[in-house]
């Protein structure tokens, strides 16, 4: 999961040195708006299994819910 995340803004880094904004917003929407989903749903799992916890929550908002 992070091994995916990293590449992706790799690659994205690497359009934005050759200058190809179009690549670049959409290696990174396509990266990123689906790690933001998979955190929005732990952090309701987490909410229905268990009390409510901040640092879970934190963790979830830094985009580390999968290793908890």
């Amino acid at each position: 999961f992070m091994s995916e995340t990293a590449a992706a803004l790799c690659l994205s880094a690497g359009y934005r040195d050759a200058g190809d904004r179009m690549w670049q917003t959409l290696t990174l929407l396509f990266a990123l708006l689906p790690c933001a989903l998979v955190q929005l749903s732990l952090v309701f799992i987490h909410r229905d299994v268990s009390r409510d916890r901040p640092l879970v929550l934190l963790l979830h908002l830094l985009q580390l819910g999968p290793l908890v």
